[in-house]
């Protein structure tokens, strides 16, 4: 009956000359609820199981989810394998990515209960989210219905991945081009207090930036000292923390580093040449970015998603059907 009166309101509006745009199909946050309520509830189990015995996993989980959502949109198409290797997980970018055998084991444990229904997509969303809830940082509720994509390239990770050199600029248009503005930009950034690196790539950047034997003249010269204390100029293997002194906790201290000139990546650092996203590192705190950071990851969710009839429900997340 509700459809019957629907329609006869959009005949009606439509003889009034009032155009009508009928709603875009989006993710709900009870999506599952019907088909398989205890969806989150696995993913979870699974997902503290992971991250509990080895907190890194939140890091790496969250990144994945990013790197997902920005190559072809939420659309676990970073997961999938491909005869050639020349899927988005095999592009440079990808290949420290860790973590797949967490999304893999919640799959997997979704397909013995509910078969067919939950997709890679929605797992990766729900494994990032609750990894990062594992080691007490922000809580974000995660829209669920997604759809996998059935497309996983090389060249398109490496087209629209944000660069760890790239300046504010590029940074914005990035961001920008998948309906993210300069906030999110700045709040989601902050991921990095719990991310680790190596000294790959940032010796150029301590040791030679131009050419000249030099270093870049945005970083602190007592970090530039303490980072050539870990990394030799011939060393691209020693790990970095990316939030100096609280990689291991989900907190602001990285606006606090960042401010302090002390950003690992130019990415980092740029944060700082653009009145907006400046404003953000000198007055961010724990009540602000925890709440900041979840809104940004609720847009993030949603960037380019499939729904509906588009795409699939894989069974294996790292084969297409």
């Amino acid at each position: 009956m509700a459809i019957k009166n629907l329609l006869a309101l959009v005949v009606l509006l439509s003889v009034l000359g009032v155009s009508v745009a009928f709603p875009k199909l989006i993710p709900n946050f009870d999506y599952y609820q019907s088909k398989c309520p205890d969806a989150e509830r696995i993913v979870r189990r699974v997902t503290e199981q992971y991250v509990s015995r080895k907190p890194s996993l939140a890091a790496s989980l969250l990144r994945m989810h990013f790197h997902d959502c920005f190559v072809r949109g939420c659309d676990g198409s970073v997961l999938l394998k491909t005869p050639k290797n020349d899927a988005e997980r095999n592009a440079i970018p990808n290949l420290t990515l860790r973590g797949f055998e967490v999304v893999d084991a919640a799959k997997t444990a979704l397909e013995k209960k509910c078969p067919n229904l939950v997709s890679c997509a929605d797992v990766l969303a729900l494994v990032a989210r609750d990894a990062v809830a594992v080691i007490k940082g922000p809580w974000w509720p995660v829209p669920l219905g997604r759809r996998d994509g059935r497309i996983s390239k090389l060249t398109d990770a490496l087209q629209n991945l944000p660069s760890p050199f790239a300046d504010i600029k590029t940074l914005k248009k990035n961001f920008a081009d998948k309906g993210l503005n300069a906030k999110d930009l700045v709040v989601l950034s902050g991921g990095h207090t719990i991310g680790i690196s190596s000294c790959a790539l940032v010796n150029t950047r301590i040791y030679n930036f131009t050419g000249k034997g030099d270093f870049d003249p945005s970083m602190n010269p007592s970090y530039v000292r303490a980072l050539k204390k870990k990394c030799s100029p011939t060393d691209f293997k020693s790990v970095l923390e990316m939030d100096p002194g609280s990689a291991k906790k989900f907190d602001p201290h990285y606006f606090t580093a960042v401010a302090q000139k002390k950003g690992l990546f130019i990415s980092d650092s740029t944060l700082l040449d653009d009145l907006d996203t400046k404003l953000y590192v000198q007055t961010a705190n724990e009540v602000t970015f925890n709440k900041d950071f979840s809104d940004s990851m609720v847009k993030l969710g949603k960037v380019q998603i499939l729904t509906g009839k588009n795409g699939e429900i894989r069974k294996k997340c790292a084969f297409v059907n």
